[in-house]
């Protein structure tokens, strides 16, 4: 699943190439957004930015307007210019938003509704986020109290927990402990709040980095027995949590107690 730098870095994207044009043309696979757009005509609205929150993608348009999309594990926004090619197939399209100057193009987004500002802040998929780790105006204090108010669960499946802090996956859960180096199979109650802190501080400053300055040089996602970048022993990797989703850790930077057979 697209984490929060990829989503940021895709609203980016598109706002540079949308905001404050005019719509010219919208188009869905969606009959509960062509439906909607029957009614609230798209086309002839401006867009007026594209931002992210969390893992959610969302594009204003004028009017209180507010298209929300989610990538989940395989979606994607494209830009082209009109009659440019396509990089994937025409039966992946699931929403075409068309200007004079460019064309963006939704391709496998299985999540998408019209909503108002209003609408947006009344629905529990936008509105139960925990802080947003890529804010301006991130509140760390609060994303570490809601963290360790999830007191038996093991901080790596904390991270994830989109109510407690929105944006982080499964590549930064990993990156961000090792460099805060703890255990990611620590329950949150073992933990101070300091290490929590020293953790989500981590997330942001490396998801930052990725969404912001440059592309994630990774210390110890996908390194599975080759050497820590930092000590030289071998990465240890295993499957966590309810999803089984992997975990990369350094034994010897991150100390603990006895772990999962490792890969």
């Amino acid at each position: 699943m697209p984490e929060g730098d990829t989503i940021f870095r895709a609203a980016r994207t598109l706002d540079r190439a949308l905001a404050g044009r005019t719509v010219t043309r919208f188009d869905s696979v969606f009959s509960k957004l062509t439906g909607a757009n029957d009614d609230l005509r798209v086309a002839g609205r401006t867009v007026e930015r594209v931002d992210a929150r969390g893992k959610h993608l969302l594009i204003w348009f004028s009017g209180d307007l507010v298209l929300r999309t989610h990538m989940r594990m395989h979606g994607s926004w494209h830009i082209y210019r009109p009659g440019e090619r396509w990089q994937r197939p025409r039966a992946d399209m699931r929403i075409v938003i068309g200007t004079a100057e460019y064309e963006a193009v939704a391709f496998s987004v299985p999540v998408a509704e019209l909503t108002s500002a209003r609408g947006l802040e009344r629905d529990s998929a936008v509105r139960d986020l925990g802080p947003d780790i890529l804010a301006e105006g991130f509140d760390a204090a609060d994303a570490v109290s809601r963290i360790q108010a999830m007191g038996e669960t093991e901080i790596a499946e904390a991270l994830l927990d989109q109510h407690a802090v929105a944006g982080i996956g499964n590549i930064f859960k990993s990156e961000s402990l090792f460099a805060a180096r703890v255990d990611p199979f620590a329950r949150v109650d073992t933990l101070s709040r300091d290490d929590v802190s020293r953790v989500v501080d981590a997330a942001r400053r490396l998801m930052r980095a990725s969404a912001i300055e440059r592309p994630a040089h990774f210390s110890v996602y996908g390194r599975g027995r080759r050497p820590c970048r930092r000590c030289g022993t071998p990465i240890s990797s295993a499957k966590q949590g309810e999803q089984a989703r992997l975990t990369y850790w350094c034994e010897r930077c991150q100390p603990g107690s006895p772990k999962p057979r490792r890969g």
